[in-house]
């Protein structure tokens, strides 16, 4: 299914429906199967067989691979072979098309579809464009009540810097020698990227403007951090965002399809042992790594009395930071290292990386001797069981399961590692009775958390006082920064028709950018595709390995 590749040149007869949320009556009944996902079709009025691309993997070629893997294992066992797997999956893997989703005349979510049955759907004037990020339909003669809808399940793996959410379809078939083998296909995955780093230095930014504001050319005053109270359970706002972006795509993903569970993976760190690289015992625990060990003396232990930049010993050591004070470094021990006296004036308050740029294998051995920091760690722990308890609130039974399964899955089904094929693994497989994940979505849609603009009246200078002020207005000739738009541009060097995200001006003439690049077009020439949400959507191809080849 061709979806918004957003900026690129799209042509008019690519999707060639009507109006986006068209009311229009049933004009012609059809099957009680709609999205043709695996029931079989009813001939009732104009409804016939599904055609090509539509049944997917739940369609003749399973049957074909059902009784050709029978028959296989009937032979074996008549010649008597003694080394026929007996508990070898039924199914070989393959990446697929990614579903589309469907919704009811009445809005309700229904069974995803192929691609290639959305286009049926649309070309007929059975369907519409719902939305476009996910890419949804809704049907426009066939309500809830007469479809058969089994019901999908959501599973999450969370992340510090992104996170993976999937809609999955399990379904019990027949195996070999009359067993029963679960096997599950992936329908759509989405990959949510956060953007708690750039909250976090955005948060830095403004507490830099209050503490210069308080102190500059004033008698001292002090903070009043102490007298502000936190309630239980009180995140960090780029902590509180992680859960608030996961809890709201997989509240468009549920409202989009008939999710009947939520899986997520819960991972808890030891940040404890982490730092201390070694099992740790009860008294180490309590008091901790460094118990009567001064900073000075552990980084000489740690170094063996040199320079980390030149190795000399039997000199002046001094503490230097390899990411120094200036540009954001701290003061955890992962950050200090040993340098002598010319090493430490020559770095100055430059990166380590830049000052070893032409000592690479310097620069290797330090880094990888420095432990890496743990704020990723921090955040998983510090949020994994207040977005269990988020999710909780969808109305769908959530199950968590630990990160060992996860990995285990992944590694038995020969997959790579990303956060999408993650989330197809949470949750069990019994491999040694068969079950197996049979389909992988070929593309992935990235949802990066781009935010809804700023609250912010005035722009500041580089010393946080106001330069010029924002207006107030946000919406101009009805559209607002962010909406996805399509532009048909009728002459000049940019005519044709383009998809893109708008960037709105008072006098109308708004920015659009695209692929190809940014130019700016007339209100007149717009057309609404869909709102702004917070998010920037693309697509990136799924990193599956060539254990799992290329299905319909």
């Amino acid at each position: 299914m061709t979806t918004f590749p957003a900026g690129e040149q799209t042509h008019q007869a690519v999707l060639p429906q009507q109006h986006a949320l068209e009311s229009v009556r049933a004009d012609t009944p059809g099957s009680r199967d709609e999205t043709a996902h695996g029931h079989p079709a009813v001939a009732r009025g104009t409804g016939g067989e599904h055609g090509r691309g539509e049944t997917g993997e739940r369609g003749t070629r399973v049957r074909r691979r059902h009784a050709a893997s029978t028959a296989a294992a009937a032979e074996a066992a008549e010649k008597g072979s003694g080394d026929a797997p007996v508990h070898q999956p039924v199914h070989t893997g393959g990446a697929g098309a990614g579903r589309v989703l469907v919704l009811s005349k009445d809005g309700q979510p229904l069974m995803p579809c192929h691609p290639a049955r959305a286009r049926a759907l649309m070309s007929g004037g059975r369907a519409v464009v719902a939305r476009h990020a996910p890419f949804t339909i809704r049907l426009k003669d066939r309500t809830r009540a007469g479809s058969e809808v089994d019901g999908v399940q959501l599973r999450i793996d969370p992340g510090s810097r992104g996170t993976g959410l999937v809609l999955t379809d399990d379904k019990e078939e027949a195996g070999p020698q009359g067993t029963t083998v679960m096997v599950r296909r992936g329908l759509v995955s989405v990959e949510l990227r956060h953007r708690g780093d750039r909250i976090r230095l955005r948060m830095r930014q403004r507490a830099g403007y209050r503490r210069r504001r308080r102190s500059a050319n004033r008698r001292y005053r002090a903070p009043r951090s102490a007298n502000r109270l936190r309630p239980a359970g009180w995140l960090p706002p780029s902590q509180r965002h992680r859960i608030d972006t996961t809890l709201s795509v997989a509240a468009r993903l549920c409202r989009y399809a008939p999710v009947t569970e939520i899986h997520v993976e819960r991972v808890a760190f030891d940040i404890h042992s982490i730092v201390a690289g070694r099992p740790l015992t009860a008294a180490e625990y309590r008091q901790g790594t460094l118990a009567g060990t001064e900073t000075r003396a552990y980084l000489h232990a740690k170094w063996n009395r040199g320079c980390a930049y030149c190795g000399i010993t039997g000199v002046p050591l001094n503490i230097d930071h390899l990411t120094p004070r200036s540009r954001g470094g701290s003061n955890r021990l992962s950050n200090l290292v040993l340098a002598c006296v010319p090493c430490n004036q020559a770095k100055n308050n430059r990166p380590v990386e830049v000052f070893l740029a032409d000592r690479r294998d310097r620069l290797a051995t330090i880094l990888q001797q420095v432990r890496a920091p743990l704020h990723d760690a921090a955040a998983m722990n510090a949020t994994r069981r207040q977005l269990t308890a988020a999710l909780g609130a969808l109305g769908r039974p959530v199950q968590a399961w630990s990160g060992g399964r996860t990995r285990w899955n992944r590694s038995a089904m020969g997959l790579a590692k990303t956060h999408t094929l993650d989330a197809l693994c949470v949750g069990r497989l019994d491999h040694e009775n068969g079950d197996a994940i049979v389909r992988v979505p070929l593309r992935v849609l990235v949802a990066e958390a781009t935010g809804r603009g700023s609250y912010a009246r005035t722009t500041p200078d580089r010393f946080g006082f106001p330069r010029l002020r924002r207006p107030r207005t946000k919406q101009h000739f009805g559209y607002v920064t962010g909406d996805l738009v399509r532009a048909a541009v009728p002459t000049g060097k940019w005519t044709g028709t383009w998809t893109g995200r708008v960037s709105v001006r008072a006098r109308g003439q708004h920015g659009l950018t695209t692929r190809a690049g940014r130019f700016s077009v007339s209100h007149r020439h717009l057309r609404l595709l869909q709102r702004a949400d917070g998010y920037g959507y693309t697509f990136r191809p799924e990193a599956t390995r060539s254990t799992f080849r290329k299905i319909g």
